[in-house]
This record gives C-alpha cells, structure tokens and sequence, in this order.
C-alpha cells in the first residue's frame, strides 16, 4: 500500500481522522511540555534538601531559606512552608509539608487528564467513523443496488481507517498517560522522602541531636525560630 492511498483512505474517513489529528497534536503538546516539566525534579529534589540540612545542622536558617528561596525546584516551596513555622507540634508540621506536597503533586499533573480523556475516547471516535464509513457502504448499495466490491470499497476502506486510527491513538495516549502518571508518583515519593529528613534535620538540630516528647500532646514540638511569612 503506498503512501497515495494511504492519505486517500485517510481523507475518506475525515469525519473522525481530523478530529483524532488534533488530538493527537493536543496529546504530543502536552506530553513534551510535561516530560520538560519533570526532567531532573527528583534529582534536583535530593540536591536542594541535602543543602537545606547541611544548613540547618549549621544551625544557619538564613541559609537554609536562601536556598529553598532560590531554587526553582518545587521542594524548595514546600520547606520554606514549614519553615514559616515556630514552635509547632511535630504532627501539625508534618501536616503543614504534606499540604503542601499534595499541592505540589497537583501541579505536577496539570493537563494529563487530557492525555488519559483522549486514550478513553479515541476507540469510540473510531467507532463512530466506522458505523459512519459501514452505513455509506449500505448507501451505496441501496442506490445502485450492485453489491460489488467497487460500489462498497470506500465506505469499507472509510470504516477501516477510522477504526485503526482511533485504536492507535487510544494506545499512545495511554501509553503515556501512564508513564506519566508513574513519573508522577516517583517525584511526590521523593518528595515525601526529602520532607521526613528536613524534619528530622529540623528536631536534631532544635533537640542537640535527641527527641523530647510532650507529655501534653504525647507529640515532639519544632521551635527553629524560623520568621512567619
């Protein structure tokens, strides 16, 4: 099958290919913008929280929130969050950093939803162009009469590259939809991973490297004097 006939079947079921085409262009849209979103977060995650508590054991705050203020890595937010803080129950600042990740991994997946809705409905899109493309067929043959090859070939072939296109983009899209949503949940694990050693940089540091508990709250407290927002 050469290329000529493949762009005349693609033009026979227009009704559903151009729709699935911009689609399709909307999906790789997203997913470059998403994928140079991501690069290196994780990474870039790990680096600002080992500053971040080098600073922090050097009791130097000024620092630690120089760094998060500088680094364009969304972790660098969600530290200066808890770093708004003074003398807060260990569990309120674990509160306050877990809000602040799950706004964070909120960002992370702006958009996808788009990606996963067109892996969802592209099957049905190509469905439709081939009841579409089977009906013209049926047409075809109602006015001619003739049940020859030559009267029901372009319904046929409309029917069958409406199918093939909308399976096709349905298993890209999907494709990446889930890998990005793995990518996703990578980056908010390392999150959660550069959170729980910022608090405990954070009780070593205000407790000279040993944990006292709060016979009130049965909680530890976090006193780092950090200035509120």
């Amino acid at each position: 099958m050469d290329a000529e006939t493949i762009l005349r079947y693609l033009w026979d079921g227009r009704i559903t290919t151009i729709p699935l085409g911009v689609l399709s262009v909307i999906v790789l849209a997203i997913l470059l913008e998403r994928l140079w979103s991501y690069r290196s977060l994780d990474r870039g995650a790990r680096k600002v929280a080992r500053e971040v508590v080098d600073a922090l054991v050097r009791r130097d705050l000024s620092s630690a929130r120089r760094v998060c203020e500088h680094t364009k890595n969304p972790i660098g937010g969600i530290f200066l969050d808890g770093l708004r803080w003074r003398n807060i129950a260990l569990e309120d600042l674990e509160r306050v950093l877990a809000t602040s990740r799950m706004e964070a991994v909120t960002e992370l997946r702006r958009r996808l939803w788009v990606i996963g809705t067109t892996g969802s409905l592209a099957p049905y899109i190509g469905l439709f162009g081939t009841v579409i493309g089977i009906m013209r067929a049926f047409y075809q043959i109602g006015i001619t009469g003739d049940t020859g090859f030559e009267v029901v070939s372009s319904g046929i072939s409309e029917a069958l590259i409406a199918t093939a296109v909308g399976l096709l983009v349905a298993i890209i899209a999907l494709f990446f939809f889930n890998y990005l949503q793995v990518r996703v949940g990578a980056i908010a694990a390392t999150y959660g991973r550069t959170s729980e050693r910022f608090v405990q940089a954070l009780l070593f540091v205000e407790t000279g490297g040993s944990v006292e508990r709060s016979g009130a709250s049965g909680g530890s407290e976090v006193g780092h004097g950090a200035v509120p927002a």
